[in-house]
């Protein structure tokens, strides 16, 4: 919300000394997000004046149209002969009434004006277009014509109001209020404690039968609607300078005076209007859902299919316009330049003052893709009291502006409400706050946000109208709090009880983070939603399990309605990202919870807010929620160790994704098993399928290798990207969460190496598992160090799989036949189970 300081002033005395900083200042310590202060004119410097176009030359021989003009502009120039101004711009004639800036003149953005030569002419100056002064559009896309009555040499700056401050307000969505003058001046006059001049306060006729017929099938979606005539508005009246430039501040382009009379009053009020030509609505005006297919052209010129949940204005032929979101264009306001000398424009019109529900206007707008200033102030709440007194306000202008005949007739439809009341002790905001504001400053502040307040240590509150979000005592409790100053509350840090630390699952997750950390990953946390088109590219089976997804009823983006079942998408994209901004060597890891449907879909239970939920009553929140368990994964690219003048680099591979997934799995106490794997986006020959015992049954818990080429092209991806993602729950069951020290012995190790030849198909996995066995409890540690493979040598089909084998006894000296024959019966063991043979 845009708020000019100068239209501000006129509902709050404001000191004449006071700045935009200094409101800015005020209301940010009374809780609301001003975000900038803009200075209109600040380095706009004159002369800058009103002229009269007196001569108009056409200069031939240019590219493009050129006019040599003269202009009229007074004493202004000091001599007071015309001015002669070189202009490309065509939409004004000799006669008309332009804004001309003189030498020596500053515009915004600091161009100077002067005197020059161009296009054969010397130009005095410049005549303005609204961009040039920093206006704003004005929907000319030309120069500023002025009204006829406007007086020559009288100074422009004063005229159109260029110098200002503008407040940015960015509004939240339970301060609606604030999205119209009146409630920022409200907010305004409270700060500073100043009394309010309330623009909503007119003198109303009352309802009567001789208004414009309107009728409200729909009372929940529609509880108020006014209904107000004005005829005989001159088709010649323009909006004056003041209106159009108020527009302008606040970001809406000038239309037409009877468009811009119901905008100028949406935004003083926050009550959104709509004009209709009365020539155009044909019989009762109603308010209804709207009937499934039927279809309505709207003021933006698209055709709309209608939804049966959508809220629609109608006539005797159909709909009119989407309630709270945006008219139809065949009740649409002519303007003075509608058919030929303005034959066409609207001169009757009926004013729609209405108050719509929020959450139908919400569906709508989103349901169509359609937002507009109307229904970003319904989606927060409208003042449904104000209704009547918007439609008299815009009547009350298009009378004084348009010189149009109000008609006697006034229509309201109301649906009875009662004022919503709200019991809260007295000293409820202090034991919030944990501040004593006592009794008197409780009242007192409610009654300056709007509350009637009547009891002594029990308050019954009467909620202003124009307050849909207070709704409980703490509501009432924050505008106390933060009508006293968030900055008063002292700084106050909580005691934990003893005893009560981070749970044992919460400092593993811290212990898999560091880990990974220190072996040179940066973790990149990722939303959690996804594309359903993502499984497709990452080559997933049409049945895999990762398939079934839990959908978001009100997503973000509509591009990613789902919860995610991998982490992988999220890090996959950031790789790309990161990739195509330059950073080609990267490594990133991820902790998170990925989402499983439940295979019965259950219903939320709303829990109480008055009690604490009973154990059954969650047991039943729980059981409707997804399975919700958390992975780890891991994504590498590029140069895994950098080359320099210590010698080579060293490109990231598979090994790297599956020692991640080691890493993880020593900190959890959890013995991993690698085999050869194949699944979705990994590459079938460098893919390890990572398995784990939990009570004596084996489960496969992830995959870590080499990514697929062809999902490494589908994603735009680095080549040999690689990647690893495990199921941590899961491994957390397997692992022993006890500590365990290293144990350190007093006596030698004895190492032993050997080499065995397999067939290329078994995995070192198998091979080590079985040396593993075949050594018995001598052994302390086995590592594979060496891959060779040489049909000459070795034989077709075979490879080489090298391994150093650590020997200790925990009492005593091994000798070498005792390291030698656990060595032996190692080998042995391997060539049962594999085929393994000695090499050499």
């Amino acid at each position: 919300m845009r708020v000019p300081l100068s239209w501000l002033r006129e509902y709050v005395d404001l000191p004449a000394t006071e700045t935009g900083r200094d409101v800015q200042a005020k209301l940010i310590s009374a809780g609301l997000e001003v975000e900038t202060v803009e200075q209109l004119g600040a380095d706009l410097k004159g002369p800058l004046v009103v002229g009269q176009v007196l001569t108009i030359e056409e200069l031939e021989g240019f590219k493009k149209p050129i006019r040599f003009c003269t202009v009229d502009v007074g004493p202004a120039n000091g001599t007071g002969e015309p001015q002669e101004i070189v202009c490309g711009a065509r939409n004004f004639s000799v006669g008309d009434k332009v804004v001309v800036v003189l030498p020596g003149a500053v515009l915004p953005g600091g161009f100077a004006i002067a005197a020059r030569k161009t296009y054969g002419k010397v130009s005095h100056g410049m005549i303005c277009s609204s961009d040039e002064l920093g206006m704003g559009d004005d929907g000319t896309e030309g120069i500023i014509v002025l009204p006829p009555e406007t007086e020559v040499g009288k100074d422009a700056i004063e005229l159109l109001e260029l110098v200002d401050e503008v407040l940015d307000i960015a509004v939240t969505p339970d301060r609606g209020y604030c999205l119209s003058m009146r409630g920022v001046a409200r907010e305004t006059a409270t700060a500073y404690g100043l009394p309010l001049r309330d623009p909503a306060l007119l003198d109303v006729p009352g309802p009567n039968a001789f208004g414009y017929p309107v009728r409200v099938a729909d009372p929940s979606g529609c509880d108020r609607f006014t209904a107000r005539t004005v005829t005989s508005l001159s088709p010649e009246a323009r909006s004056p300078i003041w209106l159009q430039r108020r527009l302008q501040k606040v970001g809406m382009r000038p239309i037409s005076l009877a468009v811009d009379v119901p905008n100028y009053v949406m935004m003083e009020l926050g009550q959104p209007l709509h004009a209709y030509d009365r020539t155009r609505v044909q019989g009762t005006i109603g308010v209804r859902r709207a009937e499934p297919g039927e279809k309505l052209t709207t003021l933006d010129g698209v055709e709309r299919t209608l939804d049966a949940e959508d809220l629609v204005i109608t006539d005797d032929r159909g709909p009119i316009g989407l309630a709270g979101v945006m008219g139809g264009a065949n009740t649409e306001i002519a303007d003075h330049d509608a058919g030929e000398d303005g034959t066409n424009a609207s001169t009757d019109v009926v004013i729609e003052a209405a108050h719509f529900d929020a959450v139908s206007v919400a569906r709508t707008a989103r349901r169509h893709k359609l937002s507009s200033e109307a229904s970003r102030r319904f989606e927060r709440g409208v003042d449904p009291q104000a209704a009547a007194a918007a439609a008299q306000r815009a009547v009350d202008l298009l009378v004084l502006l348009a010189g149009g005949t109000a008609e006697a007739g006034v229509t309201e439809v109301i649906a009875p409400t009662a004022p919503r009341t709200i019991t809260i002790p007295a000293d409820h905001p202090d034991k919030v706050a944990g501040v004593p504001y006592g009794r008197e400053t409780v009242v007192r502040r409610l009654q300056e946000v709007g509350c009637d307040v009547y009891g002594q240590d029990e308050l019954i509150v009467t909620v202003p109208s124009w307050r849909p979000d207070l709704t409980d005592p703490n509501d009432l409790a924050e505008e106390v709090i933060r009508l006293e100053g968030y900055e008063n509350l002292p700084s106050t840090l909580p005691r934990p009880p003893a005893g009560r630390g981070l749970t044992y699952r919460q400092r593993l997750h811290r212990r898999i983070g560091r880990a990974l950390a220190g072996a040179g990953y940066v973790e990149a946390p990722n939303y959690p939603f996804v594309s359903e088109q993502v499984f497709d590219q990452l080559g997933l089976a049409a049945d895999d399990p990762a398939r079934r997804v839990v959908k978001l009823v009100n997503p973000l983006s509509d591009e990613e309605p789902a919860l995610r079942t991998s982490l992988l998408p999220g890090l996959l994209g950031a790789l790309r990202r990161n990739d195509g901004r330059g950073s080609h060597d990267l490594a990133l890891f991820e902790t998170g919870l990925v989402f499983e449907p439940a295979e019965e879909q259950r219903v939320a239970a709303v829990l109480p807010v008055d009690r604490r939920p009973t154990d059954a009553e969650i047991a039943e929140l729980d059981a409707a929620l997804p399975h919700q368990p958390r992975h780890v994964a891991v994504v590498l690219a590029g140069a895994r160790e950098q080359a320099g003048w210590w010698g080579k680099g060293r490109p990231a591979d598979w090994a790297d994704a599956v020692e991640a997934a080691r890493t993880v799995a020593r900190e959890a106490g959890a013995e991993l098993v690698l085999r050869k794997g194949q699944y979705g986006p990994w590459h079938p020959g460098r893919c390890a399928e990572l398995v784990i015992t939990v009570d004596g049954a084996e489960r496969v818990i992830g995959h870590a290798g080499e990514l697929h080429p062809r999902v490494l092209k589908t994603l735009g991806l680095p080549e040999r990207s690689c990647a690893m993602e495990l199921d941590l729950d899961a491994l957390e069951q397997a692992g022993d969460g006890t500590p365990q020290a290293p144990g350190i012995s007093t006596f030698p190790v004895a190492t032993q190496d050997v080499a065995l030849v397999v067939d290329k198909p078994v995995p070192a996995a198998e091979v080590e598992a079985a040396l593993r066995d075949g050594a018995g409890e001598l052994l302390e540690s086995i590592r594979l160090f060496d891959v060779y493979e040489n049909e000459d040598q070795l034989g077709d089909g075979k490879k080489s799989l090298a391994y150093a084998l650590r020997f200790r006894a925990a009492d005593r000296t091994l000798t070498v036949d005792e390291a030698s024959a656990a060595r032996d019966a190692a080998v042995a063991l391997a060539g049962e189970r594999v085929g393994a043979v000695l090499r050499g």
